[in-house]
């Protein structure tokens, strides 16, 4: 077993590594941390921080989600979606994988310390703490509001774009913050919902499994609503216009239906086809979020 397993390890390509980053889910947060950037100034962000600084953010995550990897190795093996990972499938060692995600965030923060400022290093490292240590290591496993809690640090890409760019908090970039947070429980319960028999397998402690899909479907019903009313904040506060306000209505107003559907179970296949929309959305409210600002200008 032990030849087998080194074999295997000797097999992992650059492939294998990059899965361990999640690049899927790295590249939808680069989306909010750019767009953040862009929001944070009106002369336009200077090369540096646009090209290192999201280098900087896109390495941390990518260490944070190499952890992840490592961490959840046992619930991997179990859960059909994720049986061929690479630290799973035995490609990788956990001890390797380990030692890419150190380097990765290592240089990340070496990046951010260097081309952005102090902040933005120290606030993308306590991201990546909260999701690697906090939601992964412990309220993964310890309690159904995991992806509510955890939540916040999947959500702090936009406020470290802007932070990247201006050195300081305030107001707007919370905001955006808040958006990525009402958004991600129905996001996320959507496809517990559609994995629930494997995450009960896994004895992860996931809403669907420990409160049962009706109650599930209630709650990304109301967060839904939540998530709708807060993304018409921006324009409340003016930090946006009307091009934007008429996007986040449509799209909004989709996510709803989405969420009406999963919960009369009207649909065939509502839940995957909740959370796939759930995922377009995002890009294309941040992307709406974007277009406004330039055209306001």
């Amino acid at each position: 077993m032990a030849t087998l397993a080194r074999e295997q390890h000797a097999h992992a390509s650059w492939r294998d590594y990059l899965e361990l980053t999640k690049p899927r889910v790295v590249v939808l947060m680069l989306i909010t941390s750019l767009v953040g950037m862009f929001l944070a100034t009106r002369a336009g962000v200077a090369w540096q921080v646009l090209i290192f600084g999201n280098l900087g953010i896109g390495l941390c995550a990518g260490a944070a989600a190499a952890v992840n990897h490592v961490v959840d190795r046992r619930i991997d093996s179990i859960m059909a979606r994720t049986l061929k990972r690479p630290v799973t499938s035995g490609r990788i060692s956990p001890s390797a994988a380990l030692g890419f995600a150190l380097l990765l965030a290592v240089i990340g923060m070496a990046l951010l310390l260097t081309f952005t400022n102090e902040l933005a290093a120290w606030l993308t490292l306590a991201s990546l703490l909260g999701y690697a240590v906090i939601y992964t290591g412990f309220l993964k496993r310890a309690t159904p509001q995991n992806i509510v809690i955890g939540g916040l640090a999947g959500a702090a890409p936009p406020l470290l774009g802007w932070v990247a760019v201006t050195g300081h908090v305030s107001a707007e970039p919370l905001l955006l913050v808040l958006i990525i947070f009402a958004w991600t429980p129905p996001h996320f319960w959507a496809l517990a919902i559609h994995r629930k028999e494997e995450y009960a397998k896994a004895d992860i402690p996931m809403l669907p499994v420990t409160h049962g899909e009706h109650y599930t479907k209630v709650h990304i019903l109301l967060y839904t609503l939540v998530m709708f009313a807060v993304t018409l904040l921006p324009y409340a506060i003016h930090m946006s216009g009307l091009l934007y306000l008429v996007c986040a209505v449509i799209l909004g107003g989709r996510f709803l239906h989405w969420a009406v559907v999963l919960y009369r179970d009207s649909k065939p296949h509502a839940a995957i086809n909740t959370f796939k929309y759930s995922i377009w959305y995002l890009f294309a409210l941040f992307i709406a979020l974007l277009v406004d600002h330039y055209l306001i200008m």
